[in-house]
């Protein structure tokens, strides 16, 4: 063996249940039935889920501070986002992201909307319906950038001083995110000031809230940020995990559990497994068991380590942005990574003859 499974079980085990709630049953009985394999059973625990009441307790933390916000704040929308949003979270005790949104204006992306208008490759592709969404969005009036910014400062003021008052551990400091600490539920909400930000995918599907993407105040330079789409990663992975048996998030989950092990550099982030993940195509693991996962890890792994085409071509899952092109660091973080699911394929490969 090269690795100490029974140490690595403990260390999960005390991420993901750190109050050593009861396992739910069927999660016991699976357990009951694998007690004599170290390698078998780590597999299984890296892959599985936080108890969902640590989970609750995340969102309902999140929940006490809108309810809060919503003494003070007007014209905003609140969304979530993160891994608690997709059942991919390690921790039971993680943090939960509130994201307070204006709905008193909306940016969008204006050289994007035009240059779909104007070339007949890509108009092909839309309906009537979509070409003139389009057109309406450069025709519709503007809101000033200078107003725009007055009221994601006010909704940051705002929140500050509201929560200032609510909560004794309150962080201000921070530039993207207000940080408080609810005592009692034990967890962490970052509290996000941001507006609506509308592409093309997002205009021609009627801007559903899923498609939508957001800008981040930021309140040391007070700017709005370069757009994020945390909404469509989170429908995408709910819809595609679902479609898989919920395979998709169990290999998520194992490589983050790896990660969070290992003593090498692994600079890669929630985002960057989201999409190693989900680029992996489904035929090739949605009938497997979830050892049998693992090999999918690894091929998939040492794919983009070793084929320069696939690592440049590889995209976030809102196929918004490259995730190893032009970045050496991240590469060699994913080598790293390879390294370790390799020494966990050879110990389990005896057990999958």
């Amino acid at each position: 063996m090269n690795k100490n499974y029974p140490s690595l079980i403990e260390n999960i085990l005390k991420r993901a249940n750190p109050e050593n709630l009861p396992f739910q049953k069927s999660f016991s009985d699976e357990l009951s039935t694998i007690n004599y394999s170290d390698i078998l059973r780590y597999i299984t625990i890296a892959m599985n889920g936080v108890e969902p009441e640590y989970t609750q307790r995340s969102k309902d933390a999140g929940e006490r501070v809108k309810s809060h916000l919503n003494e003070t704040l007007t014209d905003v929308v609140y969304k979530y986002q993160g891994s608690v949003m997709t059942n991919t979270h390690i921790k039971g005790n993680s943090d939960i992201d509130l994201l307070v949104i204006s709905s008193k204006f909306y940016s969008f992306d204006r050289a994007g909307i035009q240059s779909t208008l104007v070339d007949s490759n890509q108009i092909y592709y839309l309906n009537q319906k979509q070409v003139q969404n389009l057109r309406n969005e450069l025709d519709g009036g503007g809101y000033s950038y200078d107003t725009a910014l007055n009221d994601l400062r006010t909704n940051r003021i705002k929140s500050e001083n509201k929560l200032k008052d609510v909560y004794d551990i309150c962080d201000t400091t921070h530039a993207k995110a207000i940080k408080i600490r609810n005592q009692s539920l034990k967890r962490d909400v970052d509290v996000v000031i941001a507006n609506w930000y509308d592409d093309v995918k997002s205009v021609i599907n009627d801007k559903e809230n899923d498609y939508r993407g957001i800008q981040v105040y930021n309140k040391d330079t007070n700017s709005k940020g370069n757009p994020d789409y945390p909404f469509l990663s989170i429908k995408r992975i709910n819809e595609k995990s679902s479609i898989t048996g919920g395979r998709l998030k169990k290999m998520i989950r194992f490589l983050k559990n790896v990660k969070a092990d290992s003593s090498m550099d692994i600079k890669l982030s929630s985002f960057d497994f989201n999409a190693i993940c989900y680029d992996i195509n489904i035929d090739s693991y949605k009938l497997l068991n979830k050892y049998m996962l693992v090999p999918i890890i690894y091929n998939q792994l040492y794919s983009i380590a070793t084929n320069g085409y696939v690592a440049n071509s590889l995209k976030s899952v809102d196929e918004h942005e490259y995730i190893f092109r032009n970045n050496s660091e991240k590469l060699e973080s994913l080598r790293n990574l390879l390294n370790e699911v390799n020494s966990i394929l050879v110990d389990l490969k005896p057990n999958l003859v």
